[in-house]
């Protein structure tokens, strides 16, 4: 008919008939290929967890700092119990905090001292509490100590100049707690992606009230966002665009440049107004491409990179399982990837197949959402409940995806 074309004028290049299906593994080299680490900078050390070292970092001074009591007791000069009980004059305390100038052992002598007191001149040992009994100005000590005993010694776990951490090395909540110990109020690290999240579909609508025939409330961006913080990186709501070329088009342009990173759900498959695809070719050119995954749930995928920066955009489907799966499979290693994160993957371990999962040859990698328990044998996984793609709750449900390979499934054991 007359007037101006459906798709507004942008007219796929992209193949849109199924020709082929793309392997899993090429799928990711695609994507991996085309995304980069983030450039590094310094950050204050409380915003640093989960972030990765983008140098060695080195100790300014020994931790700890000087020598002092790991116990409550006393302080001694060890030759003076080397041949069994003794009884010591106690000449002074030490609490931890306290300077310890002034303060010395001299032979025959012992200072009562707590669990992070600095050690005092002359001692070379510490009696635990448990192992003494005061008497008046004296203590007997029941039992020899030997040099060193209860005492940390400077630099005992970390030496002065020592690299502490290594480049690539993510800094959680133990390396924040080392750091702070050597007084570091800056760290060097890659930050954390900035990663936008654009629902597309005109039959989409979100928060509550009634729905009006045809519409379905957004999941997929809540899910997506959550799974972003989730997975460590920082979420920025897109909101939505319907089924407009145009607007779709200027929803991404406006977002590239402040984003590191866009993820896209809806428009990648093959229907009439499937039109992510196309605006991507249209943005991203040559950079574009656009795939039917040999996978389930997620076969349709595309991807692309925008000018000026090459910002990464991930189209993934639709359907609320697929969404979240295709994340996992292309969008999460390469966030880590531009995250500085040398190991992308989560781990892979096997199990055993607590109860039937059949399927029938396709040609795709079936992932299964699955409970995984600890058993007799060792893991043991078993469906999570319905595996339709748009059946979120069984992913929700799960902890693990179960890889099955083409073919007939496995049976339970």
């Amino acid at each position: 008919g007359a007037g101006a074309p459906a798709d507004g004028g942008f007219r796929p290049k992209m193949e849109t008939a199924v020709s082929g299906l793309v392997a899993v593994e090429e799928a990711r080299r695609f994507v991996l290929s085309a995304c980069h680490r983030l450039p590094a900078a310094e950050v204050p050390l409380a915003d640093a967890l989960g972030l990765v070292a983008a140098r060695p970092i080195r100790s300014s001074e020994p931790v700890p700092p000087f020598a002092n009591s790991s116990m409550d007791g006393y302080a001694l000069r060890s030759g003076d119990v080397a041949g069994g009980p003794a009884k010591l004059r106690v000449v002074g305390a030490l609490m931890a905090g306290d300077d310890p100038a002034g303060l010395s052992v001299g032979e025959g002598e012992a200072v009562r001292i707590m669990t992070g007191a600095a050690l005092p001149s002359g001692a070379d040992a510490v009696c635990m509490i448990e192992h003494t009994r005061p008497e008046g100005d004296l203590v007997l000590i029941e039992e020899a100590v030997g040099p060193g005993t209860n005492v940390r010694r400077p630099g005992e776990d970390i030496a002065a100049g020592e690299e502490v951490f290594a480049a690539g090395e993510s800094l959680g909540p133990a390396h924040i707690g080392v750091l702070a110990s050597l007084g570091v109020a800056w760290v060097d690290v890659f930050p954390r992606p900035r990663v936008g999240v654009l629902s597309t579909g005109d039959e989409l609508v979100a928060g509550p009230g009634p729905l009006a025939p045809g519409k379905i409330r957004d999941s997929n961006r809540p899910g997506l966002l959550a799974r972003l913080r989730a997975d460590g990186f920082e979420p920025i709501d897109l909101g939505w665009v319907g089924d407009e070329p145009r607007a779709l088009a200027q929803a991404l342009v406006v977002a590239a440049p402040r984003c590191d990173a866009v993820l896209t759900s809806g428009g990648v498959s093959v229907g009439d107004r499937d039109l992510v695809k196309v605006v991507l070719e249209q943005l991203g050119g040559q950079q574009a491409r656009w795939m039917q995954v040999a996978v389930r749930p997620g076969k349709p995928f595309a991807f692309s990179t925008f000018p000026p920066r090459a910002t990464p955009v991930f189209g993934l489907p639709g359907n609320p399982v697929s969404a979240l799966v295709s994340y996992e499979l292309f969008a999460r290693p390469a966030l880590r990837l531009m995250a500085g994160h040398p190991n992308l993957e989560r781990p892979r371990l096997p199990a055993i197949a607590g109860a039937d999962m059949r399927r029938q040859a396709d040609g795709r990698l079936h992932l299964v959402r699955v409970v995984v328990t600890t058993g007799p044998d060792g893991l043991e996984a078993r469906p999570s409940g319905a595996q339709g793609s748009h059946q979120l709750r069984a992913l929700a449900a799960a902890n693990a995806l179960a890889f099955l390979p083409d073919g007939g499934g496995v049976g339970a054991g």
